[in-house]
């Protein structure tokens, strides 16, 4: 297939005449035919067909752009927020970003294969414990194109199979990404069935793949808390997911007064849309300089609600709900409060804390240590901002998403969260007696 021809196809499966549940074991079957490939090629092999997936991405970059623009006005005329339409936009230096973290991927070690522990019995038994990949993988996302070459990526460096069912807000963005990457994987040899992209919006698709037990493997869900919510609620297929984002940044009586009003900012304001944004400021009642950590905020365009301590430090401050502090806002708007220490902090992100990123500022080693080991959350951080929590701001080159879950995986969800074990066992004619 030429580059041309594959820019107008999705994956090869005809959904017209077939049930929700058929084209899900349709592609399934596909998939799972096409990762018993991927699961016989080398290193070389793989990071071969990443880098002419990014190639292929690159030279398809006005296709691509002109599909995100059809979506972009799609999502205007339906009156999406300006974060969302945020995270919905491309542009030559977004899209350049999504080639390279795809080559990013491509050169990172390849955790197939890894032996994670060997041993050897008394009886001369020699175990290991190495790592395979999981098979085909389900991504269920919303509005985030570049999650289609991310997850692709991932999902194939590792050995996986990926089925995609993106949202209806990225349907154009999508198409014209999988097919790029489609072509980049036939040009090297690689069946297009790798990376298929799920060919209908409609959403009975979604409980049949949550319901395809035997046939997917792993799903993992990528947008709101409704979406990961039901996800949750209907699998039967084992899932890796995080709720929401309600990331705090707490402010310690000991926090240097320029750092503590640069991460603030940064942290709630480069991008408000993302997972990792901060949504809770706290600020601790002995910092000399909770006025202008707000004041900068207020300043920026950031809508603050807060407690009573909180409104008094600025009169434009509003009165916070209880819900402000259970609420993901992915926009211009933090909750704020003023807490008397390191301990009330820490109690406040237990009750209110979805787990995912909390980060504290201070000069105080011995507090910075305390909130590391207390604060139970995926990612845990001292005198950085919580837009740091990303996989490729982790040397992991991109990320299938963040798990705040305590099993298989946490954090961020890259290589080596793609991958299980199986236990080798080779012996020299040991029979049990």
């Amino acid at each position: 297939m030429n580059l041309q021809t594959s820019l107008t196809a999705e994956s090869p499966t005809d959904s017209g005449a077939l049930s929700p549940e058929a084209l899900v074991e349709q592609l399934a079957r596909d998939g799972r035919a096409a990762q018993r490939v991927l699961a016989r090629l080398s290193d070389g092999q793989k990071a071969e067909a990443l880098r002419a997936a990014a190639t292929a991405l690159r030279a398809a970059g006005a296709e691509i752009l002109a599909a995100n623009a059809k979506d972009i006005a799609a999502g205007e005329a339906k009156g999406l927020s300006g974060a969302l339409l945020d995270r919905l936009r491309l542009d030559e230096g977004r899209l350049a970003g999504i080639a390279d973290a795809v080559d990013q991927v491509a050169a990172l070690p390849d955790p197939v294969g890894e032996v994670i522990a060997s041993s050897e019995r008394p009886n001369g038994l020699r175990l290991s414990r190495v790592r395979i990949p999981i098979g085909l993988i389900g991504i269920i996302y919303e509005s985030r194109p570049n999650v289609t070459a991310d997850a692709a990526a991932l999902c194939l460096r590792s050995g996986n199979a990926v089925m995609l069912r993106g949202g209806s807000e990225a349907l154009h963005s999508n198409r014209a990404i999988r097919a790029a990457l489609a072509a980049g994987l036939e040009s090297v040899g690689i069946p297009a069935a790798a990376i298929q992209l799920v060919p209908t919006q409609d959403r009975a698709v979604v409980g049949a793949m949550l319901t395809a037990a035997g046939l997917i493997d792993m799903i993992v869900p990528r947008g709101g808390k409704s979406l990961v919510a039901r996800v949750q609620a209907d699998a039967r297929v084992p899932v890796l997911a995080h709720l929401d984002g309600i990331c705090h940044t707490f402010v310690h009586a000991a926090a240097e007064p320029g750092m503590a009003r640069a991460l603030a900012l940064n942290a709630k304001m480069r991008r408000t849309g993302i997972c990792g944004a901060m949504e809770t400021l706290l600020l601790d009642t002995q910092f000399p300089d909770s006025e202008s950590v707000v004041a900068g905020l207020l300043d920026a365009g950031c809508e603050l609600r807060g407690d009573a301590r909180a409104q008094a430090l600025d009169p434009r401050i509003l009165p916070a709900s209880d819900e402000d502090w259970d609420t993901e806002y992915l926009d211009a708007v933090l909750s704020v409060a003023v807490v008397d220490g390191l301990e009330p902090a820490i109690e406040h992100i237990a009750a209110h804390s979805s787990h995912h990123t909390d980060a504290i500022v201070t000069e105080d080693a011995e507090v910075a240590e305390r909130f590391l080991d207390e604060v139970d959350s995926a990612i845990v951080m001292v005198n950085a901002s919580s837009q740091f929590a990303d996989g490729g701001e982790f040397g992991l080159g991109a990320e299938i998403g963040i798990a705040t879950g305590r099993l298989h995986a946490r954090g961020p969800v890259a290589l080596e969260g793609l991958t299980t074990y199986k236990w080798q066992v080779r012996g020299s004619g040991q029979a049990r007696p």
